[in-house]
């Protein structure tokens, strides 16, 4: 305890390091008001009692939870920075199959600053189609009989007003996030999904305990699910190392190579950019739907796409292996590797240097991947299954699966980003042994 009260006072004695930690901490305060910020034309009180009334357990309700609330309170953030997640997705499937957007990822920096400026592109023209969607949705939304935004203000001008509204509200997120990365304390996107996922912990807290009225079977269930959880985040972690022998070889008087070194392989590459991708891409058909809320053969297809129905967990898994793959084959390049080993006199005891070594790698990342995928797939469809047995939507989505493993990822990558500060200086760290500093 003693240890981890000296490393919250060494993080206060840096100033660099503190001026980017209340920076953070400012922009996250300010991402949090504007989730409360309701838009213009829309009565707040009745939006209020449509939130409290709207199922947690469907997909605007997991949509809800990674915008921390601000879409079913009609906030300015209501889109959140999903948008931008879905246009990076786009770029970096682009980038797998046109020639052109290939040719931008390799030319450096230049290349990259194109890629960022076309992804803000892409995020403006998503979040004005999903914003059109919010539009419609809210003008045929009641509540006490009355129309939560007045049928006077209906119509061409508050649809253009919304849409606009919502674009600048992501823009804005974006570039927040961005600022984060740059001045914070970095991962400037995430760190805003996590205090989004956060901020609704104490109201799933109070749903689950209103459902079941015992405070001991919430815990029981808390366990249960954090400890399902866990298993598979542990069982992602495994690695396989794959032994590279380098050869002596001198140079003036100094000796090097003679060593063997090992290739770690983690059974989970990707991370939990395979959900957050899959996620994205299954808001789509529910954003669409919601340009027609009053056609009987649309409303009979959304419930195919409901957040706990069999034919959306069957499509959600599928695409989380599938980006799982498509991840790791961008992250983690087989050929790569083995033209690096090659041009440093490493080679694997057995294998034939060049392809062979390629299709050696490629062979074991394709075998570890697989049950990786399927984990992930596994965690992400809990919550849905949890519902069944009775759990709260909103205490499901936070527990179980991939709300928790966003959020333990993200504290874990935002603790190793203020340990590196502090190592830079001298200063000893939040882990000074076990698994944590193996990582680095």
């Amino acid at each position: 305890m003693a240890n981890i009260t000296d490393t919250f006072r060494n993080v206060f004695k840096i100033s660099e390091l503190r001026d980017r930690i209340l920076f953070t901490a400012a922009i996250l305060v300010i991402v949090r008001l504007g989730a409360h910020v309701t838009l213009p034309g829309v009565d707040a009180v009745l939006i209020a009692e449509v939130a409290r009334n709207q199922a947690s357990d469907t997909l605007f309700g997991l949509f809800d939870l990674f915008v921390g609330g601000a879409f079913s309170n009609a906030a300015i953030f209501s889109l959140g920075i999903m948008p931008y997640i879905s246009a990076s997705i786009i770029l970096q499937l682009l980038g797998a199959v046109v020639p052109y957007f290939q040719k931008l990822s390799k030319e450096g920096e230049e290349g990259r600053r194109k890629l960022t400026q076309l992804t803000r592109y892409g995020t403006v023209v998503i979040s004005a189609l999903q914003g059109w969607g919010v539009s419609v949705r809210l003008t045929s939304l009641t509540a006490q009989g009355l129309p939560i935004v007045p049928a006077e203000i209906q119509g061409f001008a508050f649809t253009v007003s919304t849409v606009i509204f919502l674009t600048a509200g992501t823009v804005f997120m974006m570039w927040l996030g961005e600022q984060i990365t740059e001045r914070g304390i970095g991962n400037g996107i995430s760190l805003i999904i996590f205090i989004g996922i956060i901020a609704q912990f104490p109201q799933s807290l109070v749903d689950q305990f209103r459902v079941t009225q015992n405070l001991i079977i919430s815990l029981i269930i808390i366990a249960v699910m954090v400890a399902i959880t866990a298993s598979v985040v542990l069982i992602t972690q495994g690695t396989r190392r794959i032994p590279v022998q380098y050869a002596k070889r001198v140079v003036g008087r100094k000796v090097y190579g003679g060593v063997t070194q090992y290739i770690p392989m983690r059974v989970n590459t990707a991370g939990v950019m395979p959900i957050i991708f899959a996620q994205s891409i299954m808001f789509i058909p529910g954003t669409i739907l919601t340009f027609f809320p009053e056609s009987e053969f649309m409303q009979n297809l959304s419930g195919y796409f409901d957040y706990t129905s069999v034919t959306y967990s069957i499509i959600y898994g599928l695409m989380i292996i599938f980006f799982t793959y498509f991840y790791t084959a961008i992250a983690f390049n087989p050929k790569d590797v083995s033209e690096n080993m090659q041009k440093q006199g490493g080679f694997i005891p057995g294998i034939r240097p060049g392809k062979h070594t390629a299709d050696f790698i490629d062979n074991i990342l394709t075998k570890i991947t697989l049950p990786g995928s399927i984990f992930l797939a596994i965690i992400a469809i809990l919550p849905a299954v949890m519902v069944r047995f009775g759990v709260t939507g909103s205490f499901a989505q936070f527990f179980g699966g991939t709300s928790l493993l966003i959020i333990v990822g993200v504290a874990l990558d935002t603790l190793q980003q203020v340990e590196s500060h502090l190592l830079m200086r001298h200063y000893d760290g939040f882990m000074k042994s076990g698994k944590m500093r193996g990582r680095r």
